[in-house]
């Protein structure tokens, strides 16, 4: 059993951040192209969402690496609901 759950602990699993998110008309899309800007319903010093699986499991805040972005973790789950999220999604 130990074997088992070693090789579970190890399966990459996709972890998504969240900058926000917005419905928008199919023909608003379509008109989309370089330099647009899509405002998103958070305010810029609003925390992140953590996904795995679609499903949240945390919060961070932005951060700059080097060049780079990366992700300040502020609150993460439990180790069983981050389990729970890589499970089958509802949607």
């Amino acid at each position: 059993m130990a074997a088992e759950i070693k090789s579970v602990m190890k399966m990459r699993v996709p972890l998504i951040v969240e900058v926000g998110h917005r419905n928008m008309s199919l023909d608003d899309v379509l008109t989309l192209g370089p330099g647009a800007i899509i405002e998103m319903n958070k305010h810029s010093d609003d925390s992140l969402d953590l996904l795995v699986n679609n499903k949240y499991i945390g919060t961070g805040e932005a951060v700059k690496v080097g060049e780079n972005f990366g992700i300040n973790v502020l609150t993460v789950g439990s180790p069983e609901d981050i389990v729970k999220a890589m499970g089958p999604s509802s949607e």
